[in-house]
């Protein structure tokens, strides 16, 4: 959980409590806005244009303070809502988070009062409180009902009264019994009762009406925004009556459109779960459109109704974060112990955990299994991940992936089985007469009986109202005037069953339509066309109103073309109307220009590489390489180069070198022909670059290029400038990671001296640069054996970086892991100990457990239990490091080998005295500032 307070300065800063006892504090309740304050804001000064968010938190926390508070949360800026996994468990501990607040403001923005005085008669604003829309929404039921203490403020933040001495007025308001707002335990009431408090409600999302329930009722369950009310309102129901039988999570209500597939059905369970067993693993099989994961659906379901004491648990496995969310959410179905902690393993805890089963079965469906090798959170480099890794070793537990066969044909249903699906899914019954139904056989026929072409021109009928006779005429038109169907391999992979492609067919019909009737709906359905095609963020889709793009996203919907995905704030296509999409445009000769656009879009809402934005730019970093992938002419402009900037400085600060690399040298090249090879711009890409090379290890290379910048900058910015002083310390650090320690010195000492006494003057003595210039000064002293003047200096940086930077940003966690390594050169083992461990594990959580940074923490770990004679201990750890930094590395890096000296060297002998551990080449390592 993090809280937030004010600095003396009145800056907003951000505490992530996790694994701390967390302080008391207040809690807001309010209604949003157009303006409000988001957690990516309150990393930079951007935060202060969010007018109606900054009144909020002034005004809770001037409240706060007055009740002796120096901690308190707003949903808004308090839960990064681009990390999938932090809002699901977010959402999940909703409740508990306001019942545990010491205070809960409400502040009714539509609340005024005539005089500013500090005694009301009650007829003076008792209208205007009973008017609020606070009392009409559904999910401002809960924040009523779970603090103890409720407040309410008028938009001025005059304090009206609270819960207990307005509780009359608000019974009256709410239909609330008197027993639920004197915080009588909820089990009292019966579950239909504690419904009918959100009975004329309003929220957003449909589905919300049922998930702001949760709490009161006292149920978790996996949200799934894409499902609609009467579903979502099925699936609490299941929840609700399952309290009794296996725990289950299956995040989708059952298809009521569902239809054949029997036999595969029975299949599937013989081989599961019949008396002959054969399987316990079993893969659903074909390409995309063809209903695997329907069928999957169907199966969870009917397990779970012939079978209540098996455990159903539906796992996303579309990437590696997804895979980790659903486990993270089973754990805490299950309630293993410890789920909650940042710092265990979820997955081994489920393992573990099913495979102690002794008595009941469990399935475990992970659903798009073939793409969790393409790697985490969009990262570039694709993380590999062996499947095994995440399954119970258990007889009694059965696994189910759906995959995509790529060198498989697109699949047609059987006729029958198409003619039910086109049936359940068209709002019109077919007649009886022979007429529609010859007309509706010659339609299936044209479809191919694929599923996703039927699901297509059902909704185009349903949409514009057409008969069954005119849809095939538009198909046959459309056939006509669509050119054959290229040979050579799609973009996917997959190969069409022949020339004719009922998806695309039916797509190209929609596009005609939607051109006609709404033009901003069809640029949104371009636009995915030229970004990835899973987790497309609304924030892309730009409009002048809010209303204009929630109209034309519903739209695309309707044509059964995108799945929204709400809770996400963003949307899917699927793959096959992805290609589609590509080749109209490209027919039309649009592909480039709607590129560039994409390109533009995705410049406008990329962060930079603050590491408060990292949730965000790692959803966006999978569309930013897709746009930026499309090489065409005309296309090497000032957004591209922008858009690669920013690209290649998160990847950095992700640690991926390589891939960073390639880029820094695009916009280098790109610099150097467009602003010359003197421009400020150019020689910061050349400067990224050498960087680049340092985190390789590649020190010749970085030094020719830090000697170049160097340079360049004394002659054209001049020798004190800020940007000349970087590029002369940058030089420095790469003269001692080659060993060179006198010439290290003697550009360090006299610089550090005079790039902090200048920063100092200049910036502020707690600027982030006037910092980093300490911490240089301090490896410095560090180098030449000066541990005490170094840890004056570290401590100081380190406890300035947390009061200004935050204890979880990576600066701080450097500064406090360089004072880790001042300790371990002392012989204090113990505080080096408690020091590493604590870089470690936040390390792990905030950047990744394959990040460079956190292996370098396991790496200085590992010397320091070796230090203290913990020879087992010790060797464990650094070989996890060296396998994790060949892998992430490679063999040749410098640490890598480095990591490989130190385990051969204790393999040999664990038993190693001090001074022997001191004579390795590199013990622990100082990282730079």
């Amino acid at each position: 959980m993090r809280l937030l307070h004010l600095e003396a300065s009145g800056r907003p800063v951000l505490t992530n409590f996790h694994g701390k006892p967390i302080p008391p504090y207040a809690i807001l309740s309010h209604r949003w806005g157009d303006s409000e304050l988001l957690f990516e804001d309150l990393g930079s000064e951007a935060y202060k244009e969010k007018k109606d968010g900054v009144r909020k938190l002034k005004f809770c926390a001037k409240q706060a303070a007055e009740d002796n508070l120096q901690y308190f949360w707003i949903d808004t800026c308090c839960i990064d809502k681009w990390n999938n996994r932090e809002r699901s468990r977010a959402i999940n501990s909703m409740f508990r988070w306001y019942r545990n607040a010491t205070r809960c403001y409400v502040f009714l923005s539509d609340v005024l009062v005539p005089t500013a005085t500090d005694t009301y008669q009650c007829n003076e604003w008792e209208a205007s409180f009973r008017a609020s829309e606070w009392f009409t929404r559904g999910w401002t039921l809960q924040e009523l009902i779970a603090p103890v203490s409720v407040e309410f403020f008028t938009r001025e933040g005059w304090r009206l009264g609270n819960k207990a001495s307005l509780e009359q007025l608000v019974h009256e308001i709410t239909g609330i019994p008197l027993a639920a707002l004197r915080d009588c335990p909820l089990d009292q009431f019966t579950t239909s009762e504690r419904m009918t408090w959100a009975n004329n409600r309003q929220t957003t999302e449909e589905e919300d009406s049922v998930y702001c329930l949760l709490g009161i009722l006292d149920v978790a369950m996996p949200v799934s925004y894409r499902e609609g009310r009467e579903n979502a309102l099925r699936r609490l129901y299941i929840e609700i009556e399952a309290t009794s039988s296996a725990p289950s999570i299956i995040p989708f209500s059952q298809n009521d459109h569902f239809v054949g597939r029997e036999s595969q059905l029975a299949e599937l369970e013989a081989k599961l779960f019949g008396d002959k067993r054969t399987a316990t693993t079993l893969a659903i099989i074909g390409p995309g459109g063809t209903g695997k994961s329907q069928l999957a659906l169907e199966l969870a379901y009917r397990t779970r109704q012939k079978n209540k004491n098996c455990l159903v648990f539906w796992i996303d496995a579309n990437n590696v974060d997804s895979l980790d969310q659903s486990y993270a959410s089973i754990a805490q179905k299950l309630d293993i112990p410890g789920w909650a902690d940042e710092k265990v393993h979820v997955k081994q805890l489920v393992k573990r955990r099913l495979e102690r089963e002794r008595v009941r079965q469990c399935l475990l469906i992970f659903d798009n299994a073939e793409d969790i090798s393409r790697g985490s959170s969009g990262l570039s480099v694709a993380r590999e991940v062996n499947l095994a890794d995440y399954l119970p070793q258990s007889d009694l537990c059965s696994v189910v992936l759906t995959a995509t066969d790529i060198n498989t044909a697109m699949r047609e249903l059987a006729p029958d089985t198409a003619k039910r699906m086109l049936e359940n899914y068209l709002d019109i019954p077919i007649s009886a007469s022979e007429q529609q139904q010859l007309e509706q056989q010659q339609l299936l026929q044209e479809l191919s009986y694929l599923p996703l072409a039927i699901i297509q021109a059902a909704a185009y009928i349903n949409t514009t109202g057409v008969t069954l006779q005119q849809y095939q005429l538009l198909l046959e038109r459309q056939n006509e005037h669509t050119p054959g169907h290229s040979s050579k391999p799609s973009e996917d992979k997959e190969q069409e069953r022949t020339t004719k492609n009922p998806v695309a067919t039916t797509l190209f019909i929609s596009i005609d339509e939607i051109q006609r009737s709404n033009t901003l709906a069809a640029d949104y359905l371009f636009l995915t066309a030229c970004v990835a095609q899973k987790d497309i963020p609304l924030d892309l889709l730009a409009a002048n109103q809010p209303g204009e793009r929630e109209s034309a996203v519903n739209i695309i919907s309707r044509y059964a073309l995108i799945t929204r995905r709400p809770a996400d704030s963003a949307l899917d296509v699927h793959r096959l109307v992805h290609r589609a999409l590509r080749e109209w445009l490209q027919q039309q000769k649009q592909l480039g220009q709607w590129t560039q656009y994409a390109i533009t879009q995705l410049y406008r809402v990329f962060p930079d590489n603050d590491h408060q934005n990292r949730s965000k730019w790692r959803r966006l970093l999978p569309h930013a390489k897709h746009a930026l992938s499309y090489s065409c002419a005309g296309l090497d402009g000032g957004d591209r180069s922008n858009l690669l900037w920013k690209y290649a400085m998160t990847l950095f600060s992700d640690g991926q070198y390589n891939e960073a690399e390639q880029l820094f040298v695009q916009v280098m090249e790109t610099r150097k022909r467009v602003l010359g090879q003197e421009h400020p711009g150019t020689l910061t890409s050349v400067a990224s670059l050498a960087s680049t090379y340092r985190n390789q290890g590649r020190w010749k290379e970085a030094e020719e290029l830090d000697v170049q910048v160097m340079e360049t900058r004394k002659r054209v910015l001049g020798e004190e400038h800020p940007d000349t002083l970087a590029s002369v310390a940058n030089l420095a650090s790469t003269y001692w990671n080659q060993g060179r320690w006198k010439e290290a010195e003697e550009l360090d000492v006299q610089l550090d001296v005079q790039v902090m006494e200048t920063s100092k003057r200049v910036l502020g003595e707690e600027h982030p640069d006037t910092l980093t210039s300490m911490a240089n000064l301090a490896s410095t002293y560090w180098n030449q054996g000066r541990w005490r003047e170094a840890e004056e200096l570290d401590v100081q940086v380190m406890e300035t970086r947390k009061r200004v930077l935050g204890e979880e940003h990576p600066a701080t966690l450097t500064s406090v892991a360089n004072l880790a390594s001042t300790y371990w050169n002392q012989g204090r083992w113990k505080e080096a100990e408690e020091l590493d461990v604590q870089v470690m594990e936040t390390r792990k959580r905030v950047l990744g457990e394959e990040h460079p940074d956190t292996l370098t923490s396991m790496n200085n770990l590992a010397f320091t239990l070796k230090s203290q004679s913990r020879d087992m201990e010790a060797f464990s750890l650094i070989e996890a490091c060296f396998q994790l930094r060949k892998q992430v590395l490679g063999d040749e890096h410098p640490h890598t080998k480095s990591s490989l000296r130190a385990l051969t060297q204790w393999q040999s002998s664990l038993i190693m005295n001090e001074s022997n551990a001191k004579k390795l080449a590199d013990t622990t390592i100082r990282s730079s500032a």
